[in-house]
Formats: structure tokens, C-alpha cells, sequence
């Protein structure tokens, strides 16, 4: 009888899922993700048997453990306060994310400016800069004090024995995928490398109830680059974002055990710094009076409610294919308003080319912004201006229904507080009733026309 041939040992395993294989391969087989398949050092099971130690802290039941053992800490800057939770937490480990050149460096600069100046001491650790840029760059947003202390070092021993002759109250390592430890192969960024750094001051952090802000690179889809596990080591994820063209950030967490994680902070980058937009309410609007069409609705930014003027323009054109141009909007929805604008409401569009943008490169995502569009759509094909101080909220549906929108009382407080004395919302019914709901509101003039 023929023994049994023995099954293959698994000799390589993906850093990224830990799938396992026979032989080496570029692109893991689970997760898909390119060059993370390594030589596996030790052969990996279950254990047999393990022997009981006993703990060194005794389990205690969750009602007795108090919570001002951990106080927060105000970084200084309250827009990145309020993504934290009320501030840092000590012990917290924070990861923040963003494209190259976005602004991340100005804030922890900031931060640790700000944290210095309220007697806390700051260890800045940048990996990628010279002590001189960093200063050259402190000097210009103001951000220099005495309890800020500067290191340039790639070595991740080095860093520790900063840590230990500084003795910080917080520690800022610009960038985590930068830094690399002697004690395992390879360069730094790769994902071993990036593993061993962000476990060991995690651990730090964790040991000596020392915070720790990592600064993350991003792949071009705008993921955390590394391993995947290093978003699951940290406490909170932040990402910063923003638009090249104009100076408006976001920070938002996309990861936080200590608070919410609808929170969104904004700031404003200028050339002296980075500054915070507590009320950023009147940068999407314009200042100009109401023209033919535009229209205001209220976004959500996170737990924000921000008023966003929607623009649009429409020409008549002889084309057999009428242009349909968008710019801070989604085209798919456009399409669909103008569909129901003209089944549904009767107003002509098949023969107009249609712009359609935001005020301040806002983005609109949500369904939310419907009914805006299409009034705004329909003023600009009317040629008759909505109503000063009016705004919409309502998504729409085919069948020309307006249907109620998530944080609908939020929405209309947020416009009240701004002095918009008309909202057409859901309550409206349909289009064709929010049009003539419009023309109520609008305070007629001899040269009006009607609305279709």
C-alpha cells in the first residue's frame, strides 16, 4: 500500500492577511496586494499545551475603574480637538493620513507649538526634513518655543534614546513610513519595517502614558500606505484632505476609541500657517445678490451642517447631444434631475446645454443636494431668480417625490441660525409643488414669467 505523500509546508506568508503558500509569488493570493510575500521564519500552529501564569493586575470589575486616571489633554487647537474627542488622551496613539503636501506637517507643527506654549513638552521628530527646514518653517507660522524640541533621525534606537533624554509630553514622528529599526531586514517603508516601528512606539506610548502622533503616507487610491495592520494598532485614524485649488482642509477620524467619528475639523491654509475655521458656514456661499440659477442647501460635513450654494447655467444648443458639464457634483445625479425635471415637471432641457457647480470647490455627495440642483436648474431655464434668503433640502426621486433627508431638524436649524426665512423641504410633496411653492415665496415683478 502506497503511503500517504505529505502535505507541503507552508514556507512563505503575506505580511498583509497572513495567507500562506509552498512557493514564493509577487502578489498575494488573498489579499492581492503586491510584494508583501515573505519567507515565513518559523513554521506556525496551534500549541499544544500552554502553562497559566499568574497576572500581575488583578481583573476588576469595569464599574470600578475610574476614569480620571486618563484625563484629556487640549492639543491647543480646537478643530483638531473636537476629531479627537475633547483632546488627546495620554497613552492615545494617533495615525493621521494624507496626500503629499496637503498641510499634515504645518498642523503638528502647530499642534506641538500650541501644546508647548501650555507648558507641555514636545518632541518633534522629522524624518524627512533637516532640523533647519523644520525651523524655517516654524519661524514662519509662528510656531517656535522653547519646550518644542527638534530631532532629525531615521533610526528608530536613536529616536527611542531621544525619547528617553527628552522625556516629552507628547511625540510627534514625521513619518512613521521613514523611520526603520536595525534589528529587522529590509528598508524603511517596507511592511515589516513599518510593523516593527509602529508596534514599538505603541508600545512606548501605552508604557509611559505618552502620546504619539504617526504621520502616514497614502497610496495613490488615498489608502495608509504600509500594512494594513497598522491601521489596527493605533487608536485613532485621522485623514487630512483638501483641495489643490483652494485653501480649505478637512481633518476627519476614520478611526477613534475615544470619540465619534463624525466629527470634521476645518482649517484654512495660508501662507503664515495653518488657521482654524470654527464656523465655516459663509465660505460656501456668495456674496453677490441672488441671480437666475442658484440655490442653497445645507450639506453635512460629519456632524456639521454647512450652506452650499449650487450654481447652474443653461444655453440652447442645436447639437444632437446636449452638454452636461458638472464641477463639485455628482454627473449621474444631475442626469437624473434633469430627467425628472422635464417628465416631471414639464420643463424643456433636451435642447440646453447645462452646467452645474458648487460655490468654494465644496464636494456634494449626498442625495441631500437634489432638490437644489433641479430649482437651481429650473431658475436658470426660467431665467427667474429664487428667493433671497431660500434654501432646499430633499432628495428626489423618479417619480418626482421629494423624500425626507437624514438630520432634517439639524439641517433646518442650521439655515434658521443663518436667516434663511423660507426652506422647501419634504413637507413640499413633489417637485411640481416645490416649483410653485418657490413662486409663492418669490416677491413678483412685471417682467416675471412662470415657472413652466
Amino acid at each position: 500500500m502506497a503511503s500517504r505523500r505529505p502535505a507541503p509546508t507552508a514556507a512563505f506568508r503575506c505580511t498583509e492577511c497572513g495567507w500562506t503558500t509552498a512557493k514564493w509569488v509577487g502578489r498575494c493570493g488573498e489579499c492581492q496586494q503586491w510584494g508583501t510575500v515573505v519567507e515565513a521564519g518559523t513554521a506556525t500552529g496551534i500549541t499544544a499545551s500552554i502553562t497559566p501564569i499568574a497576572p500581575t493586575r488583578s481583573a476588576r470589575p469595569i464599574t470600578q475603574i475610574d476614569t480620571r486616571e486618563t484625563p484629556r489633554r487640549s492639543t491647543g487647537v480646537g478643530e483638531f480637538d473636537r476629531v479627537l474627542g475633547g483632546g488627546i488622551v495620554p497613552g492615545a496613539a494617533i495615525l493621521l493620513s494624507g496626500e503629499p503636501g496637503v498641510g499634515k506637517s504645518t498642523l503638528l507643527l502647530e499642534v506641538a507649538a500650541q501644546s508647548a506654549r501650555s507648558g507641555r513638552r514636545v518632541l518633534y521628530v522629522s524624518a524627512e526634513e533637516s532640523l533647519g527646514q523644520v525651523r524655517l518653517r516654524a519661524e514662519r507660522t509662528g510656531a517656535l518655543h522653547d519646550e518644542l524640541y527638534l530631532a532629525s533621525e531615521t533610526d528608530l534606537a536613536t529616536t527611542l534614546g531621544h525619547v528617553d533624554e527628552v522625556r516629552p509630553d507628547l511625540l510627534i514622528v514625521d513619518s512613521v513610513q521613514t523611520v526603520s529599526s536595525g534589528l529587522i531586514d529590509g528598508a524603511a517603508g517596507q511592511p515589516s519595517q513599518v510593523r516593527e516601528v509602529a508596534s514599538t512606539l505603541i508600545r512606548i506610548a501605552k508604557e509611559r502614558d505618552l502620546p504619539v502622533v504617526l504621520v502616514g503616507h497614502v497610496t495613490k487610491d488615498g489608502q495608509v500606505a504600509g500594512p494594513r495592520i497598522l491601521e489596527h494598532l493605533v487608536d485613532v485614524v485621522c485623514h487630512f484632505e483638501g483641495d489643490r485649488q483652494t485653501s480649505l482642509r478637512f481633518v476627519r477620524a476614520l478611526k477613534n476609541r475615544f470619540g465619534a467619528t463624525d466629527e470634521v475639523g476645518c482649517f484654512d491654509m495660508a501662507g503664515d500657517g495653518i488657521a482654524e475655521v470654527p464656523d465655516p458656514s459663509t465660505l460656501f456661499l456668495s456674496t453677490r445678490p441672488s441671480e437666475p440659477g442658484t440655490c442653497v442647501t445645507v450639506a453635512l460635513e460629519g456632524r456639521r451642517a454647512l450652506p452650499v450654494e449650487v450654481q447652474a447655467l443653461t444655453l440652447h444648443t442645436t447639437a444632437p447631444n446636449p452638454r452636461r458639464i458638472v464641477s463639485g457634483v455628482d454627473s449621474a445625479r444631475v442626469a437624473m434631475v434633469l430627467a425628472v425635471l422635464e417628465k416631471r415637471a414639464g420643463i424643456k432641457l433636451s435642447d440646453q446645454d447645462v452646467y452645474v457647480s458648487t460655490v468654494g470647490g465644496v464636494r456634494l455627495t449626498e442625495p441631500a443636494a437634489d432638490l437644489a440642483i433641479a430649482l437651481a436648474i429650473a431658475s436658470a431655464a426660467t431665467e427667474r431668480p429664487n428667493p433671497t434668503k431660500f434654501a432646499a433640502i430633499g432628495e428626489l426621486s423618479l417619480s418626482g417625490e421629494i423624500r425626507k433627508v437624514t438630520q432634517h431638524d439639524q439641517r433646518r436649524s442650521e439655515a434658521a441660525r443663518l436667516g434663511y426665512k423660507a426652506v422647501i423641504d419634504a413637507s413640499a410633496g413633489t417637485l411640481r409643488d416645490a416649483l410653485n411653492q418657490r413662486a409663492r415665496h418669490h416677491t413678483p415683478r412685471h417682467d416675471d414669467r412662470p415657472d413652466f
